[in-house]
C-alpha cells in the first residue's frame, strides 16, 4: 500500500473512532437525562389564567409547585395574552384545546366575575376536575368552581372579605371561615393571597409525603405551618363596623390596627367639620345601626358596648373619642373589642 493510501486509511479509522466516540459520549448524556427525569416527580400541573386575575394567586403556587419540580404551565380560553391584576401581561402556554391532562388544576381569583359566567371556561374545569385527582381554588376563584356546580354539598372557603357573599350567592356550599384552605379530597379551596402558598404546600405533601413539602418550603423561605393559627376571615377586627368618619368630607387615618381572633384594637387620627358632642353621636348612631351593637353606658366620651358575632358568641366594645393635641376639630377615635369570656 503506498504512502497516500496508508495515510488516507488512518484518517477513516480516525473517523470512525471519533464517530464511535461520540455516539458512546451521546447515549451516556441520554442516560443521564432519563435518569434526571426518572428521578422528578413527574406531576403535571396546569393554572387557568383569565383577564383580571390575581397574581399572587398563581403565581404563588406555580412558584411552589415548580420549586416541588412539577411540570406547572398556564391555560387560558385561547392563546390570546392575558391582562392579570395590576396590569401584568402574560401569554398562556396552552388553551383549553390543546393542554395536556394535569394532576392538579389551580383555578385563582380576582376579577372573576367574567370567567365564572363563562360555560366554555366551566365546562373545561368540569372535565378536567372530573379526570384528574385534584382541582384547588385560590381566594375568589372558589366562585368558579362554584359556578361550575363542583362545590355543591362542600364545604369551602374564599378571602376574608368575600365570605358572606359566598354564603348567600351559593346557599348548597357550606361556607368555613376558620381555615386556611378547606381540603375535600377532591377539591381544596384556599382563603385570600398568599393562602394559596399554603395551599399548593399541602397538595405537594399529599403528592410527595411532608418531608419533600417542607424541604419546598425551606427552599422558597417560605415559614410553613400546616394548620397554621392566623386565618384572615377569622380575625377580631371583621367586627368592628364601619363608623362612618370620612363622612362630610372628613379625613382620617387609621395610626394602628392589632389584634388576633379574640381581640382587637384600632385607632383612628382625623380632622372633623363636627364638633366632639356631634362626632360622638354619629359614631354611637353607626355602632348601633350598622353594628347593630348595644350601648350599656356613656361617660367621658368613652361608651361601652355589648353585640354578637354571626356565631352567636357574645362580645363587648369601647369606643373613645377625644380631642387630638394637633389642633382645633382634630380628633382620635379608639375601637376595642374582645370577645365575652
Amino acid at each position: 500500500m503506498g504512502t497516500a493510501s496508508i495515510v488516507k486509511a488512518k484518517r477513516v479509522h480516525r473517523g470512525i473512532l471519533t464517530a464511535l466516540l461520540l455516539a458512546v459520549a451521546c447515549t451516556v448524556a441520554r442516560s443521564a437525562e432519563a435518569a434526571a427525569d426518572d428521578s422528578r416527580p413527574g406531576k403535571k400541573v396546569a393554572v387557568l389564567v383569565f383577564n383580571g386575575a390575581e397574581i399572587i394567586d398563581f403565581t404563588g403556587p406555580y412558584e411552589v409547585f415548580g420549586a416541588a419540580d412539577f411540570d406547572v404551565y398556564t391555560v387560558g380560553r385561547t392563546e390570546d395574552p392575558v391582562t392579570t391584576a395590576m396590569g401584568l401581561t402574560i401569554v398562556p402556554r396552552y388553551t383549553f384545546a390543546d393542554a395536556p391532562l394535569p394532576d392538579v388544576l389551580v383555578i385563582p381569583g380576582g376579577s372573576v366575575r367574567a370567567t365564572q359566567n363563562d360555560p366554555a371556561t366551566l365546562a373545561w374545569i368540569s372535565k378536567e376536575t372530573a379526570l384528574i385527582p385534584r382541582t384547588m381554588s385560590v381566594c375568589n376563584g372558589s366562585f368558579i368552581l362554584a359556578s361550575a356546580g363542583l362545590l355543591d354539598g362542600l364545604s369551602a372557603t374564599t378571602t376574608y372579605g368575600n365570605i358572606p357573599r359566598l354564603r348567600s350567592q351559593f346557599p348548597n356550599v357550606h361556607v368555613v371561615d376558620n381555615q386556611r384552605y378547606v381540603d375535600n379530597g377532591k377539591i381544596i379551596t384556599t382563603a385570600g393571597l398568599s393562602a394559596g402558598i399554603d395551599g399548593a404546600l399541602h397538595v405537594v405533601e399529599l403528592l410527595m409525603g411532608r418531608g419533600y413539602a417542607e424541604q419546598v418550603a425551606l427552599v422558597e423561605e417560605y415559614d410553613w405551618h400546616p394548620g397554621a393559627a392566623f386565618v384572615r376571615a377569622a380575625l377580631a377586627d371583621r367586627l368592628i363596623p364601619d363608623l362612618g368618619l370620612e363622612s362630610g368630607g372628613d379625613t382620617w387615618d387609621v395610626v394602628s390596627t392589632e389584634g388576633g381572633n379574640d381581640r382587637w384594637e384600632r385607632v383612628y387620627h382625623g380632622r372633623s367639620g363636627s364638633n366632639l358632642e356631634e362626632l360622638g353621636a354619629r359614631i354611637e348612631h353607626a355602632c348601633a345601626t350598622v353594628g347593630k351593637w348595644t350601648k350599656r353606658s356613656s361617660e367621658g366620651g368613652t361608651s361601652r358596648w355589648t353585640f354578637s358575632s354571626d356565631e352567636g358568641a357574645a362580645w363587648n366594645g369601647t369606643v373613645t373619642v377625644r380631642k387630638s393635641d394637633a389642633g382645633d376639630h382634630f380628633y382620635a377615635v379608639t375601637v376595642k373589642i374582645e370577645k365575652a369570656p
